[in-house]
């Protein structure tokens, strides 16, 4: 995607200190394309920057999240012994470009979010999903092989058992199931989805950044066996650099909420 070509079917709005990215393509169920998984790294950078986002929301165009990987561009890659070699490279980026973004992230799940949605999802920091929603990894229905980092973040959630019964049978969870197992954090009602999001995220982002960028780090250093601990003590120095601290705790005691300047 070059400065002046749009992305395809990646949608970005905003309101106050949120910003969301929809998947438009609800005739397909939000299916995405190569062009898609290739576009979203691009769509993604200027707001990890932009000191005006605090919070991004991610979700689907009309009744859906994302119904995965459009399947049309799976066996179209130029190298037989590997068709798929495009696709999961750009999938692969653009998973990574989701996980590492360096403020809170939330899937806004409705209706399908199978496969590669299931992949968006759970790059993600939290999952709030309505009564409409199924889950579903299936590779083992056209014989993929699930990659080791999307088995990680789908193992970190649900745990062994889970993720294997997903793997292995590509069944679908409904939304209790997916609470039940850990896949999703919150489970609303239809009608009540979108007001509790946006509640939440506007919640996220009166917060501290600084603290919240050194949970994400932290939960990710553990999880892969880093050192979290000088990062924690890097990241604890900084807010009290910035004022953080000192307007937190001056906050509690006037009894009023903070007001936390926002990092570069």
């Amino acid at each position: 995607m070059t400065p002046t070509e749009p992305a395809e079917h990646l949608r970005v709005s905003r309101d106050g200190h949120v910003a969301t990215l929809t998947i438009d393509r609800p005739a397909k169920r939000n299916a995405m394309t190569l062009r898609m998984w290739a576009d979203l790294p691009g769509v993604l950078a200027p707001l990890a920057v932009d000191p005006a986002v605090r919070v991004l929301v991610v979700t689907g165009a009309g009744p859906s999240f994302c119904a995965g990987a459009d399947i049309t561009d799976l066996l179209r890659g130029e190298d037989p012994a590997d068709p798929m070699a495009d696709v999961r490279r750009h999938n692969l980026a653009a998973q990574a470009a989701l996980r590492d973004f360096p403020k809170p992230t939330l899937a806004m799940i409705r209706g399908h979010c199978i496969g590669g949605g299931v992949e968006l999802a759970t790059c993600c920091d939290l999952r709030f999903a309505d009564r409409t929603a199924v889950f579903g990894v299936t590779p083992a229905k056209v014989g993929i092989v699930y990659t080791p980092s999307s088995t990680s973040a789908l193992l970190d959630l649900v745990g062994p058992a889970t993720t294997k019964y997903l793997l292995y049978s590509g069944e679908l969870l409904d939304a209790d199931a997916a609470l039940r197992t850990g896949l999703v954090d919150r489970l609303l009602d239809d009608v009540e989805l979108e007001p509790e999001v946006r509640r939440f995220a506007d919640v996220l982002a009166s917060r501290s950044a600084l603290s919240q960028r050194a949970t994400k780090e932290v939960v990710a250093a553990l999880t892969v066996g880093d050192d979290a601990e000088s990062m924690a003590a890097a990241r604890y120095r900084e807010t009290i650099a910035a004022g953080e601290l000192a307007e937190g705790v001056q906050a509690f005691t006037e009894r009023r909420a903070p007001r936390f300047p926002w990092p570069n």
